[in-house]
């Protein structure tokens, strides 16, 4: 599935939760996340960061999710943040 995950986190816990985001998924820019995962691996992404947020510090985490991203049309405007484009 096609994923695009956006988080509100507490200054102290932007780090880790940025470090686990991008083992999962490839980071735009800022707490902007996207890219292809199972469902299985969003699952454990989810939970591991619950464990990072604190909720009662108004931490939110947003997930956008399609079959894939056939009909998502991206258009950048200015400086692209980071690139996900893959060469091997």
């Amino acid at each position: 599935m096609y994923v695009i995950l956006v988080y509100d986190i507490g200054e102290k816990r932007v780090g880790k939760m940025l470090r686990l985001c991008r083992k999962y998924l490839n980071w735009i820019q800022n707490s902007f996340f996207e890219g292809e995962i199972s469902e299985v691996r969003l699952k454990e992404l989810i939970l591991k960061a619950e464990k990072i947020m604190k909720k009662e510090e108004d931490d939110s985490l947003i997930v956008f999710s399609s079959p894939t991203n056939k009909f998502l049309d991206k258009q950048i405007i200015g400086k692209e943040r980071s690139s996900i484009d893959v060469f091997l």
